[in-house]
């Protein structure tokens, strides 16, 4: 697995801390923040010996890059296009690496994960006005765990992730509104996030350095 695969988790695992309320970051959040997947993006890349192993540590290092303006930005949108675009690299690399036979059962969860993601995150974000963006970045969430799910890499590893990256975003659009007073969502956003990106990187780095 490697030790900088290692301390990548630690760094993220580490900072559910910070949302549960039991450490105060203070003026070290935006970069421990960061750091999690940052070092999921620098492990990518030390692995990566294809077109195939830089598409995955881009999208990791765009993801990284997204955590970072979420914090240092005000406002979803720097750290939104950030994240879209780390879910369009994503899209490209699946696209790359289809399932050559996938069952109906795949098939049919790919062809439901987009609009359904669409349909669930649209209306959680309506009453504060943002159910358009929130729409359009919806659709690069959806299309991203569509094609992961339907790719080659591990379904139970990239395929549970990119699910895990939905669950994660819809959580957070869910503050707009609908568990705005609930502390479900500052529970359970981090960590559904980040094992969704370690998930992801895990499966796709290690399936092509087994192939290398």
């Amino acid at each position: 697995m490697g030790w900088l695969f290692g301390v990548a988790v630690l760094a993220g695992a580490s900072y559910s801390l910070t949302g549960w309320g039991i450490v105060d970051a203070g003026a070290w959040q935006a970069a421990w923040k960061t750091s999690g997947v940052a070092l999921l993006a620098a492990w990518a890349a030390s692995r990566a010996r294809s077109t195939d192993g830089w598409l995955i540590a881009g999208a990791l290092a765009l993801g990284a890059l997204g955590d970072l303006l979420l914090e240092v930005v005000e406002g979803f949108t720097a750290g939104g296009a950030a994240f879209a675009a780390g879910h369009a690299v994503a899209i490209v690399l699946y696209l790359r690496n289809r399932r050559a036979n996938p069952s109906s059962s795949q098939k049919l969860l790919g062809y439901l994960l987009a609009p359904a993601t669409i349909g669930i995150a649209a209306p959680l974000a309506a009453p504060a006005g943002q159910a358009l963006p929130v729409g359009v970045y919806a659709a690069f969430l959806g299309v991203m765990a569509a094609t992961a799910w339907t790719s080659r890499f591990p379904r139970y590893r990239v395929g549970i992730g990119a699910v895990l990256f939905v669950v994660s975003d819809l959580l957070i659009f869910s503050r707009f509104g609908l568990l705005r007073e609930s502390f479900v969502p500052s529970l359970l956003i981090w960590p559904t996030y980040f094992a969704a990106q370690a998930l992801i990187a895990w499966g796709v780095v290690r399936s092509l350095t087994e192939e290398a």
